[in-house]
């Protein structure tokens, strides 16, 4: 874990896995997206105020993942959010989920700031930049 990092606490449900009590690949997404929704929260940025106020959204652009280990039924899971970059209308975001503190997945995520009706890159408030950059 970074030391200017987020970390949301997740445990593993039966929904999450397979029939041999695995956690599905694709579910590590979704407890990464849940992630980095709780820390924009943090942030005091949550997505309906990014839409009405600020009136954008962010898109993830793309990703790049590597799996270690798996997690398993029960499991507590520590998922975090770290800013690795961030530019005039994208951030780059690190992001890693651990078990006992033993790295499970790692994961780069690239994000866009876009309008929330034309969906085009906007930059980004400069407010939430500023809260931003105190991760970075």
């Amino acid at each position: 874990m970074l030391n200017n990092s987020f970390s949301l606490p997740i445990r593993v449900y039966y929904q999450d896995t397979d029939a041999g009590g695995v956690v599905y690949h694709s579910t590590y997404l979704n407890f990464m997206e849940r992630a980095r929704y709780e820390w924009l929260r943090e942030l005091e940025f949550n997505v309906n105020s990014l839409i009405e106020i600020h009136k954008i959204l962010f898109m993830v652009r793309s990703l790049e993942i590597e799996y270690f280990k798996p997690a398993v039924l029960d499991d507590l899971l520590n998922v975090t959010v770290a800013v690795a970059e961030i530019g005039r209308s994208r951030i780059t975001l690190s992001q890693g989920i651990l078990c006992n503190h033993v790295k499970l997945v790692s994961a780069t995520i690239h994000v866009v700031c876009v309008g929330a009706e034309k969906l085009k890159p906007v930059s980004i408030p400069g407010p939430l930049r500023e809260k931003i950059g105190k991760f970075a």
